[in-house]
């Protein structure tokens, strides 16, 4: 009876959730820290990977952590980098949490039950316009990837002023320009994972970056830096790439401004707050700072090609090879700019608008889309901001990677319109299913049916983790993309691989971006 009882209690041992995920104190840069487990996942949050960027550190590099003595707990998440009560309440679904400078903090979520199980690696960068968000958001917890079989890591970086404000003189003090230090908080973050995230059970020689929206925009800026090289091995992007020529004057449908133009606008707006030295500006606190963010006529606050960290037009380093070369999963949702509110309009003001921002490719733009009533015109606005921003950019990258990469592209496409939106689905509206964190505050109950596209988004983007091809048993096919045969995996409505939509529309782009490209202010229409 004793050796029975002695059995179980072995068993119920070895079963507990202590038992089945034992990482859960490791040495990493800084010293050591304690993490907890949860659901047989070990879970450590609020792990520092750079210096507090505050006083003189701000608006710089990232600079090394500072150590710690004894064990940190590391047991719940670091605060959120400076940004407004509003858009944090929008970004994060959840109460309100504290926000800092000092938010260079990061989140890993491991199944490894030991450090040498050499897991493959995602590296999570949020969205929220690059002036908001944050890891501890509900909606990005990584415990659904973790059970999976993947060490999930959320990076947190510098938005809105404190992460992409440009000038002169701080592109002087650098000695490489300015205005990307968000970006550089990336990069700091994927350089921790490399050094340390074998602790942790993961493979840093199997690392994909992942991001949506701005976080998106950040990977395929980080896809095309040299500063990048080496830190990941597979590229995931949500709604959000930076493939348009920079805009060195203001016109339509870019997503990037040149160094000067952010420099200049940074500029003025530090003058205006009555800093006219980087010492007073530094002595700004931030909540002044946060407030102006908001004032109109500031600066975009938004990665400038600043060369050093995005080292030119990326549409022209991938036609030359000068790009870090990796398969890519890249795609977007069917209604992206209804996620920003649905600007009516009517035919009169759309055709001046369009006149007024494409210049002399103004015509071939308005035949493309459809203008002729009130109900027209504004459907038009919205696809027009879609495949601007978005649309056009995430089908570039699967064209150039095709054309140009040694790699596979595979590209998706969101579709599942509700009675909100019966036009498609919004921005951002893909990112709980990917997650598998259906439901919550402000989402409805989940069907069934939400259920198992949930289950089969992350399936495809676990196995591209682990090997850079989303295929796998018990999946339909996902055929790669390529510029002959540019097919996307839908999901939602009319699930299954089929032609990307609205080709029309993104060959009329193709014409706008190349007459930009080749110094529209100079040149008629071709």
């Amino acid at each position: 009876m004793k050796s029975i009882w002695s059995g179980l209690i072995i068993a119920l041992v070895a079963a507990s959730p202590a038992a089945m995920a034992q990482v859960t104190r490791v040495n990493v840069t800084g010293g050591v820290i304690a993490g907890t487990v949860v659901d047989g996942l070990s879970e450590f949050k609020g792990i520092p990977f750079a210096a507090p960027p505050v006083g003189n550190l701000r608006w710089r590099a990232p600079r090394p952590v500072k150590p710690w003595h004894g064990t940190r707990q590391t047991t719940a998440f670091g605060p959120g980098c400076m940004q407004s009560a509003l858009r944090r309440a929008g970004a994060s679904s959840a109460p309100a949490i504290s926000v800092s400078e000092d938010c260079l903090y990061l989140n890993v979520w491991t199944p490894a039950k030991s450090a040498d199980e050499k897991l493959p690696v995602i590296a999570w960068i949020y969205g929220g316009g690059f002036t908001a968000g944050m890891t501890s958001s509900p909606l990005y917890d990584g415990s659904h990837f973790a059970h999976k079989g993947v060490v999930f890591v959320s990076i947190s970086y510098r938005v809105g002023s404190f992460g992409f404000l440009a000038t002169p003189a701080l592109s002087r003090e650098s000695g490489h320009g300015s205005g990307n230090y968000g970006l550089l908080d990336q990069i700091a973050g994927l350089k921790w994972i490399q050094r340390n995230i074998a602790k942790f059970g993961g493979d840093p020689s199997k690392v994909t970056l992942f991001g949506h929206s701005a976080g998106g925009f950040s990977v395929s800026m980080l896809a095309g830096s040299p500063l990048a090289r080496g830190l990941f091995r597979a590229v995931i992007s949500e709604s959000g790439s930076n493939f348009t020529p920079p805009e060195d004057s203001p016109w339509a449908g870019t997503t990037v401004e040149t160094l000067s133009m952010s420099e200049a606008a940074g500029e003025k707006w530090l003058q205006s707050l009555g800093a006219s030295t980087l010492q007073q500006a530094r002595a700004l606190p931030a909540a002044t700072l946060l407030a102006a963010q908001r004032t109109r006529g500031g600066p975009r606050f938004w990665p400038p090609v600043d060369g050093y960290v995005i080292v030119g037009d990326q549409y022209e380093l991938w036609t030359h090879g000068h790009f870090n070369d990796t398969p890519i999963l890249v795609g977007d949702v069917s209604d992206e700019a209804a996620g920003f509110g649905v600007r009516k309009t009517d035919p009169a003001s759309f055709e001046a608008m369009v006149r007024r921002g494409y210049g002399n490719m103004a015509d071939t733009i308005l035949a493309a889309y459809p203008h002729a009533t009130d109900a027209q015109a504004t459907r038009s606005g919205t696809q027009l901001s879609s495949d601007t921003v978005f649309d056009w950019n995430q089908y570039t990258w699967a064209r150039l990677e095709s054309s140009y990469g040694k790699h596979k592209a595979y590209m998706y496409y969101f579709n599942l319109p509700t009675e909100r939106d019966p036009n498609g689905s919004a921005h951002g509206q893909e990112v709980a299913y990917v997650f598998g964190n259906l439901g919550g505050p402000g989402r409805p109950p989940p069907t069934n049916r939400d259920r198992e596209i949930s289950q089969e988004m992350q399936d495809y983007w676990v196995n591209f983790a682990i090997k850079g091809d989303p295929n796998g048993p018990g999946l339909p096919a996902w055929p790669a993309f390529s510029e002959s045969a540019p097919l996307v995996m839908r999901f939602g409505v009319d699930q299954g691989p089929a032609p990307i939509p609205h080709q029309d529309r993104l060959q009329v782009l193709n014409a706008y971006y190349a007459w930009r490209r080749a110094g529209s202010s100079n040149r008629e229409r071709p």
